[in-house]
């Protein structure tokens, strides 16, 4: 049947029945009706407009066949892209109602329109059958926009994924510069990089560094523990495949990352042992200098390197080049500033009846200058004058400070070889405050008489700095408190005691700079007790191995240690056998 729609009086508002036709043309959604056999008995514009059809011609068409999708249509099966549905009578035999968002209808020029539907029986009272209505409405917008939104979430979750990645990569990387950078040891910070890579990045990783001409494996890490030998010197009873061996040669050359053949046969060498079947080697270069090799091996559990990882592994050896090379200019660095550091102290004289000793330790933790130095020289009447001093920094103008103040002492001492070490030093803090205002120090200024049967009379001032150690034949080791006032530059006019004590026979006199006693983790006055005991042990070694001794066995490693030693000879028959 068709449907008709009136148009109702201009003068009266439609209601009730009299709205329905107008309500069911206007209703933005298609209906239609079909009989028992699946005729179209009635539609509404929307139906005919959506689905392609002219007024009427929707009417009598069989809806299974035209509408919806069926085997043996062009569109469905392997030659087309729309599976098959089942007959809208169908869903409604049992004389329920039937929804659905995934439907496909068929437009008259064949073309699938995406849509929502609604069905029901057909009351009996139409005198159809067992007919069905039909509502749908056009979800092809919808689909694209929910499409388009389902890109955009897939693609933001691509890019998540991707941030995600980045930084997990940027913070592994901060991990490799963080373990190169936090030590100075380059041998101990590429094993600390070998062990970040396994197995992360291969399952195996191996470092050669140029040592001179010859090229030396100095860090290697596997993922099984057991494989490889964990002590540095048993790394090296693996030899190198040929193939190997001409791609580290080829990197040492210049050449950029070489791709290796794994071995053909199982052999005793270091790529069969570890079950290599990708390997790559990255050169370590920077600046056109090349430190060394980085080795990256794969088993065949493992995926094979690509681009990816071939640009990981080369920011890695770029890396690990940096702090390589850091570590050599620092080692270069400390070497020119103790070197310098020694040229600016002295050689010392050679006193009759007095063993002179000195030992000068620099920092080995830092590059930089310091401010420690020592003297001794001969003084009129035979006396003999030892200086130990420690100007504040740690720089090029300490070095310079401290060159200047142990030459001002030396003239002044020398100007009035008769006055005492307490004005001496006054004189000294006098100058250096009027050359070089606002600078401090410290420092201890000691006279040794001449030899007086044996003994000497010691006189000595003390400025801010630890007090001379004496130690007596008999292993008594004491400190020598008198003498004590400011540091220099604190008061330079104020007068500066001299103390003095008659050194016994065989003595030894000890005058040292803080870092022997003092440290972070160690207060002065545990260090000096430590000194003490230290130096009354060791007593009978000579004063230039005593020295030694106790820089090694009690100095702070991170700071300049200082020491010079005076012995008397012990009295004719002392130490001597029955």
């Amino acid at each position: 049947m068709e449907i008709s729609s009136s148009t109702g009086s201009a003068d009266a508002p439609l209601r009730g029945e009299a709205l329905m036709p107008e309500l069911f043309a206007a209703a933005g959604a298609g209906v239609y009706a079909v009989d028992a056999r699946g005729l179209v008995i009635a539609c509404n514009p929307w139906a005919e407009r959506l689905l392609g059809y002219e007024p009427g011609t929707l009417l009598g068409v069989d809806a299974h066949q035209a509408l919806h999708p069926h085997t043996g249509h062009p569109t469905i099966g392997d030659a087309g892209s729309l599976p098959a549905q089942r007959s809208v009578l169908e869903d409604v035999a049992l004389g329920k109602r039937a929804s659905g968002d995934r439907a496909v209808l068929l437009r008259a020029d064949g073309r699938p329109l995406e849509v929502w539907w609604a069905a029901a029986p057909l009351p009996e009272h139409a005198g159809h059958g067992e007919g069905a209505v039909v509502v749908f409405h056009d979800a092809s917008a919808q689909r694209a926009r929910d499409g388009r939104r389902a890109d955009r979430y897939a693609h933001s979750e691509t890019m998540r994924e991707q941030a995600e990645y980045d930084l997990s990569e940027t913070t592994w990387l901060g991990e490799l510069t963080l373990a190169m950078v936090s030590t100075l040891d380059a041998d101990e910070a590429l094993r600390r990089l070998v062990r970040l890579l396994v197995p992360r990045l291969a399952d195996t990783a191996v470092i050669h560094t140029a040592r001179g001409s010859a090229l030396e494996r100095t860090a290697w890490a596997h993922h099984s523990p057991g494989i490889l030998p964990h002590a540095p010197g048993d790394g090296a009873g693996l030899p190198e495949t040929p193939a190997h061996a001409d791609a580290l040669r080829r990197v040492m050359a210049g050449a950029g990352p070489q791709i290796v053949d794994a071995p053909a046969e199982p052999g005793a060498d270091l790529l069969s042992v570890v079950d290599a079947v990708d390997v790559l080697v990255v050169p370590l270069r920077l600046r056109a200098v090349t430190f060394g090799a980085l080795t990256l091996v794969r088993a065949a559990a493992s995926p094979p390197f690509n681009e990816a990882d071939q640009a990981t592994a080369e920011e890695v050896a770029r890396r690990a080049a940096l702090g390589l090379d850091n570590t050599r200019l620092h080692a270069a660095q400390a070497d020119i500033a103790a070197t310098l550091q020694r040229a600016l102290l002295t050689e010392l004289p050679d006193v009759p009846g007095l063993e002179l000793a000195a030992h000068y330790q620099a920092a080995q933790q830092t590059a930089e200058i310091g401010g420690d130095w020592y003297d001794a020289f001969g003084l009129g009447g035979g006396d003999t004058a030892l200086v130990v001093g420690d100007v504040t920094g740690h720089d090029i103008q300490a070095a310079s400070r401290m060159s200047e103040l142990r030459n001002m002492l030396r003239a002044l001492a020398v100007d009035r070889p008769e006055e005492s070490p307490g004005p001496i030093l006054r004189r000294l803090d006098v100058a250096q405050a009027h050359l070089t205002p606002g600078e401090s120090a410290t420092a201890i200024f000691a006279r040794l008489g001449p030899d007086d049967a044996g003994a000497r009379e010691l006189t000595w001032s003390v400025a801010g700095h630890p007090p001379p150690l004496l130690i007596t034949a008999d292993g008594a080791a004491s400190y020598l408190t008198g003498g004590h006032a400011l540091l220099l530059g604190a008061s330079p006019t104020t007068p500066r005691p001299t103390a003095r004590a008659l050194l016994p026979a065989g003595a030894t006199l000890l005058l040292y700079t803080d870092g022997l006693i003092e440290s972070r983790s160690q207060d002065v006055d545990t260090g000096m007790t430590r000194l003490r005991r230290h130096a009354a042990t060791h007593r009978d070694l000579p004063p230039h191995q005593l020295c030694a001794r106790l820089a090694g066995d009690l100095g702070d490693p991170r700071d300049d240690i200082t020491l010079i030693a005076a012995r008397l000879p012990a009295r004719r028959g002392e130490n001597e056998g029955p």
